[in-house]
């Protein structure tokens, strides 16, 4: 039996930005080819996550640059040289201690520990819209403030493309706030490449919006999944897709249909509090 579908943060760009990608992505689940900027973000932020596992006073620059040779070595033993030749190992691991290095000129981690590193969370909307996804990073100040902190490897947006990046902390912030009954006062988007940052401060009425749009977005996505019409739609983002030869936009064929899954039945209230995960994250 296939699993049913909860959506995501990516998976929910993903529908917004051309239907047949979230098909092929969420229902076919057509492998993609690894990316070198996909995994160069995974190592980061599991040399991150490391970083605050440790005592608040060893989170020294020194003590987080020992820990980029460390999480380079398990990248390669769980066979990394597929997308990072081994003969651009020392180029990927100074790139990886940069981006460690730039965090230092942002925050300094031995002035606070984070209540949850890669939080799971599972919920779904008053509708029943199912949610789920890994936040980065929630820290919860002593007079009990909570921000939702999120790292990008990448290259910050144009400002014309900041609100699409801020979508996904509200949605982050919708979850959040679904499983805790807390609105968090923060949500920060850490840009380590240029050491810069977006910050938003959300209220009710933002995330009632949010899940408003959630929902509206799950019901096109069950309406394309019952007929089985996933039109494409193309723009210069199609450019960069690995799925142009199953497209009919470019004189592809999809596979045959599978059928949709159906939706998952979540409790309102599902959460994994604990710092840390096993296994890779899933964003169907």
């Amino acid at each position: 039996m296939r699993t049913p579908l909860a959506l995501s943060a990516s998976r929910a760009a993903d529908f917004r930005q051309c239907p047949l990608l979230y098909r092929l992505k969420a229902i076919d689940r057509i492998p993609e080819p690894k990316t070198r900027a996909q995994v160069l973000g995974t190592v980061v932020h599991s040399v991150l996550e490391d970083l605050y596992a440790l005592e608040q006073s060893e989170r020294a620059p020194e003590r987080a640059a020992e820990l980029v040779p460390t999480a380079v070595g398990l990248f390669y033993e769980g066979g990394g040289s597929e997308v990072v030749p081994l003969s651009g190992r020392a180029e990927f691991q100074s790139e990886v201690a940069a981006l460690v290095s730039a965090l230092y000129g942002i925050e300094d981690p031995r002035r606070f520990s984070p209540a949850a590193c890669e939080q799971y969370l599972v919920t779904s909307t008053a509708s029943g819209t199912p949610l789920h996804g890994y936040l980065d990073r929630v820290d919860v100040a002593p007079t009990g403030e909570v921000r939702v902190v999120d790292y990008k490897t990448g290259k910050p947006p144009r400002p014309r493309y900041q609100d699409q990046a801020m979508f996904q902390m509200r949605f982050y912030a919708l979850m959040y706030q679904r499983t805790q009954g807390v609105v968090p006062a923060q949500l920060k988007l850490i840009y380590l490449r240029n050491g810069s940052w977006l910050t938003l401060t959300p209220d009710l009425a933002t995330l009632t919006e949010t899940e408003s749009q959630l929902d509206s977005l799950w019901a096109e996505i069950e309406r394309a999944g019952e007929t089985g019409i996933f039109p494409p739609r193309t723009s210069r983002l199609c450019d960069w897709c690995n799925h142009q030869s199953l497209c009919p936009a470019f004189g592809g064929t999809p596979p045959e249909y599978p059928g949709w899954p159906g939706r998952r039945v979540i409790p309102l209230e599902v959460t994994n509090p604990a710092a840390g995960h096993a296994g890779p994250r899933s964003t169907s």
